[in-house]
């Protein structure tokens, strides 16, 4: 019999890079589950009480229609089978019954800029890691590999605690041929993009009067184009622009990558929308030391689901 893999997907932007690796390990037998939790987290979820996160069922059910409409077979919770090896986008929450199995964790973007609670998170056990965000990514050490985005995250992620022996630079799917975005047809060119956030929606205090005040005056009279974020009330946040901002342009879908490309200049905040316009050379503006944020950009090798499909044969065969 094939050795199992389950690849647990979440956003968007999770399952396709879950997608795109699996692609490439093509002789086990694949399985795919959208996220989900075991205990007290499990059971909010099941109530509907965190519809702000990739366990809520909004967000679910997207992806298990992109999974269902490319054929791919579901295991939703991870139980139909004992896997060989599972791969996952983020390991702020392990069930029980998955940390049975080896694992391969995938860095999925940006990290969260490290806060109080992210101290607290590392320095006692009794704290969950999900509360601090992804600033906590990696730290669970319940993986086999980790696979990263670039040397610049290699080394953050070593100075967090994360075992270096463990780290693999692979870059990451979704982020690893940013060119190619360059090719669009998107309709408009040369604005000032603003890629807002959903701070307000996951319970982040955020100002979004000032803010728009600011992203008014760092376009010194260029035009605005607002890309609203997923997870983002869009009714409230399209009234707001509109209010302080007349005559931006505001998008609630659309492609993003394709709107940087376009773009003269980016404006955001802790977004992987950022990997884009860096890897492009656009300015950006997002709070982090322009160097940094170079050597954080997921290097730009156009393999690494094929790189991180490598990882993974090595782990379940090892």
């Amino acid at each position: 019999m094939r050795k199992k893999i389950l690849f647990v997907c979440g956003s968007m932007n999770q399952t396709t890079q879950m997608h795109q690796i699996a692609r490439h390990l093509g002789e086990y037998d694949q399985w795919f589950t959208p996220f989900f939790s075991d205990g007290l987290l499990g059971k909010a979820s099941e109530m509907g009480m965190l519809e702000f996160t990739i366990m809520g069922k909004k967000r679910s059910s997207k992806a298990i229609d992109y999974l269902l409409s490319n054929g791919l077979q579901l295991d939703i919770g991870g139980v139909l089978h004992r896997y060989d090896l599972v791969v996952t986008c983020t390991d702020l929450i392990v069930p029980k019954h998955l940390k049975r199995s080896k694992i391969v964790l995938v860095q999925e973007g940006m990290t969260e800029p490290e806060t109080i609670l992210f101290h607290l998170a590392r320095n006692f056990r009794w704290v969950p890691r999900w509360i601090a965000g992804t600033s906590t990514t990696g730290l669970s050490d319940t993986y086999e590999k980790f696979c990263v985005a670039s040397e610049g995250y290699r080394d953050l992620f070593i100075s967090k605690g994360v075992r270096p022996e463990k780290i693999e630079v692979t870059s990451i799917p979704n982020f690893d041929d940013c060119e190619r975005f360059l090719d669009n047809d998107f309709e408009h060119r040369d604005y000032v993009l603003v890629c807002t956030s959903d701070n307000r929606e996951t319970f982040i205090y955020e100002n979004r009067k000032r803010n728009i005040f600011n992203y008014l005056d760092m376009a010194d009279g260029r035009q605005l184009l607002f890309k609203l974020h997923p997870n983002e009330n869009v009714s409230r946040a399209t009234r707001e622009i509109e209010r302080y901002a007349p005559g931006s342009y505001v998008y609630a879908e659309g492609k993003t990558e394709e709107m940087i490309a376009n773009s003269q200049m980016m404006i955001a905040q802790f977004s992987s929308t950022i990997f884009v316009g860096s890897a492009l050379n656009k300015p950006v503006h997002c709070g982090l030391d322009p160097d940094w944020l170079r050597r954080l950009t997921p290097l730009q090798n156009r393999s690494a689901a094929s790189r991180i499909a490598k990882v993974c044969r090595q782990v379940i065969e090892g």
